[in-house]
């Protein structure tokens, strides 16, 4: 068959037949995230809709599509109100993240607080939570249990990266388990929710379950180098944004293990916290752009998506592996 791109998808699907039905779906997914923010509560209609019409690449739902292709009890509907449940989760973790990390800028516009204030920005994140909640009441115990298991993490995550690490020696170990709470666990929740509801076995869906928490990893880790190297169009963010606000990402913590006298000058300003003068922000993201630590970064990428990969071998043939497998290529090659 030909290859099929489509604008809807994340990722190329070279299956044509699976690209026209995951197009399809990708379509009511947008549309039912929008009638799942409904309200005649005209502020909050409106801050509801603002990140949602930003658009993102809702690789959630994308993922929650693509496990329930491995199952042989497949309930369009279930499956639908699966793929809007994660990505009101992750919408409404942005909202609050936005808020903790004072950011102005979100998907290329500007964050919802700085446009209405924290209080609405705060209740917006709540309501995305619990229509998020009664979507997965209706899908049953097991989804619900899921649902739970996965804020618990979430909470974990965003509590530990607010504690920080517990020593200098910590920083890596610390900021890969912040990762996996906050960012990858609502990825292994996704392909894990798909998979349990079209009714595939468990073993197919723990594998999918841990290659997408390792895939969840890799692709976050792509966003820690992105941050440094690469241009608002591509991140939605101005370049160094992480940096200027003093959030911790990869390439920072490999460059503040270094011990190089040529390194001083950048170890000094990574460690004065946040970089909100120009002039010492530019410089410092210059010297984080040519240093080893990107490369190391990006070699990390590859070891994590390396580790997806290698449970992604384990699912039957079928396009939908070939489309997991173009995933780990796509976090890769993002960072490139």
């Amino acid at each position: 068959m030909e290859s099929c791109m489509s604008t809807a998808l994340p990722v190329e699907v070279a299956d044509a037949e699976l690209a026209d039905e995951l197009t399809r779906h990708m379509k009511l997914v947008e549309e039912q995230l929008l009638a799942a923010v409904e309200t005649d509560l005209e502020l909050l209609a409106a801050s509801s809709r603002h990140l949602i019409t930003a658009g993102g690449k809702r690789l959630r739902p994308f993922l929650v599509l693509l496990g329930s292709q491995f199952g042989n009890r497949w309930d369009e509907r279930r499956i639908l109100s699966g793929a809007v449940s994660v990505e009101l989760t992750h919408i409404g973790t942005l909202y609050h993240d936005d808020v903790m990390d004072e950011a102005t800028i979100r998907r290329g516009v500007p964050s919802a607080h700085a446009v209405w204030g924290t209080s609405v920005a705060v209740l917006t994140g709540d309501f995305f939570f619990s229509r998020a909640s009664q979507l997965v009441a209706e899908l049953g115990d097991e989804a619900t249990r899921l649902h739970a298991r996965t804020f618990v993490r979430l909470c974990e995550g965003q509590s530990a990266e607010t504690a920080g690490p517990s020593s200098e020696d910590d920083r890596l170990n610390h900021h890969i388990g912040v990762l996996g709470n906050k960012t990858a666990s609502l990825f292994a929740a996704s392909g894990e929710l798909g998979s349990l509801l079209s009714g595939a076995p468990g073993e197919i869906t723990a594998c999918i379950r841990r290659a997408c928490e390792a895939w969840g990893i890799a692709y976050q880790l792509s966003d820690d180098v992105l941050d440094v190297t690469s241009g608002a169009d591509q991140s939605g963010k101005p370049p160094g944004a992480d940096l200027r606000e003093g959030v911790p990402t990869l390439p920072m913590i490999y460059a503040l293990r270094s011990s190089l006298a040529a390194d001083t000058r950048l170890v000094e300003l990574l460690r004065s916290g946040q970089l909100t003068d120009d002039t010492l922000h530019a410089e410092a993201l210059k010297l984080l752009q040519e240093h080893p630590a990107i490369d190391m970064a990006r070699a990390d990428v590859r070891k994590w998506a390396n580790i997806a990969r290698q449970e992604i071998r384990n699912l039957p043939n079928s396009p939908a592996r070939a489309v997991f497998e173009e995933l780990c290529d796509f976090v890769v090659e993002k960072t490139l």
